[in-house]
C-alpha cells in the first residue's frame, strides 16, 4: 500500500536525501519519494504504519516532524457560506436553541445563554472529534504547538472540551471553569494563527476529521470568541 505523510523541517535536498533514507531503514517499507516543496513522503510498505512510528524513526530530538498528510484546500474556489457550511450551521443551531432555553419571562438571560452556549459548543466540538479521534488526533497535530510534540495531548483535548462542556451545563466551579477555558483556548489559537499568518493550506480540525474544513481567519475567530465569552463570565461572577 501507498501512503502520504508531511515531514515538517525539511529545509534542502540534503534533508531530502537523509528523510528517504531514515524511513527506508523501516522493514515494512519497500520505498520512499520525498518532495520538500509540499513537504511530503510518500511511502510505499507492506502495512500501514501510524505517524508516531514513523517519527520514532527520527527519534524524539530530531529537526523533522511526522504528520498526517491533509489535501490542500482551495478556499477561494468556494464561497464562505459553502466552504464553512457546517460549522455556521452547528453554530447557529447551538445559539438558537440555547437561547430558547436562556429565556425567562420572555426575555433572554444573557449570562445564562452564554453558560449553555458555551456548554453547547464545548459538547458538541468534542462529540464531532471522537467520532475519530485517531484522526482527529492526526490533524490536530499538524498545527497545534504542543500536539505537534506530544501526540497524546492530540488524544486527550476532546476529553478537556466534553469536561468544560459538562461543567458549563452543571455549573460547576465557574470561576475555575472560566480560567480554564481563557487558557485552553488561548492557547489553542496559537498554532492556529502561526497557520493563517503563514498561509499554510491545511484542515481545521475544529469539527474532528468528519469535515473537510480550511484553516483560516474562521478559526481565529471561533477560538477567540470563545476566550472572551470566557472572560466576559469571569468579570461579571
Amino acid at each position: 500500500m501507498t501512503k502520504t505523510y508531511t515531514i515538517e523541517g525539511m529545509t534542502c535536498e540534503g534533508c531530502v536525501a537523509k528523510v528517504s533514507y531514515i524511513l527506508q531503514q523501516h522493514a515494512s517499507i519497500s520505498s520512499v519519494t520525498v518532495g520538500l516543496s509540499n513537504k511530503s513522503a510518500t511511502v510505499t510498505m507492506s502495512e500501514e504504519l501510524a505517524v508516531d512510528e514513523l517519527q520514532n524513526l527520527f527519534g524524539t530530538s530530531s529537526k523533522y516532524t511526522v504528520g498526517a498528510f491533509q489535501p490542500t484546500i482551495d478556499q477561494e474556489s468556494e464561497g464562505v457560506f459553502t466552504t464553512y457550511k457546517p460549522l455556521l450551521l452547528i453554530f447557529v443551531f447551538i445559539a438558537a436553541t440555547t437561547a430558547i432555553a436562556s429565556m425567562n419571562n420572555g426575555k433572554i438571560e444573557l449570562m445564562l445563554w452564554m453558560r449553555y452556549f458555551m456548554a453547547g459548543f464545548f459538547i458538541v466540538f468534542s462529540f464531532f472529534k471522537f467520532l475519530n479521534l485517531a484522526g482527529f488526533a492526526e490533524s490536530y497535530a499538524m498545527y497545534d504547538v504542543l500536539a505537534k510534540r506530544v501526540q497524546a495531548y492530540g488524544l486527550v483535548y476532546p476529553f478537556l472540551e466534553l469536561f468544560l462542556g459538562a461543567a458549563y451545563l452543571t455549573n460547576f466551579e465557574p470561576t475555575i471553569t472560566y480560567i480554564a477555558t481563557i487558557f485552553l483556548m488561548s492557547f489553542s489559537s496559537i498554532g492556529v494563527i502561526q497557520s493563517v499568518l503563514d498561509k499554510r493550506k491545511i484542515r481545521c480540525a475544529c469539527l474532528g476529521a468528519v469535515f473537510n474544513l480550511p484553516m483560516s481567519t474562521i478559526t481565529i475567530i471561533e477560538n477567540l470568541t470563545m476566550v472572551v465569552m470566557a472572560f466576559v463570565m469571569l468579570w461579571k461572577a
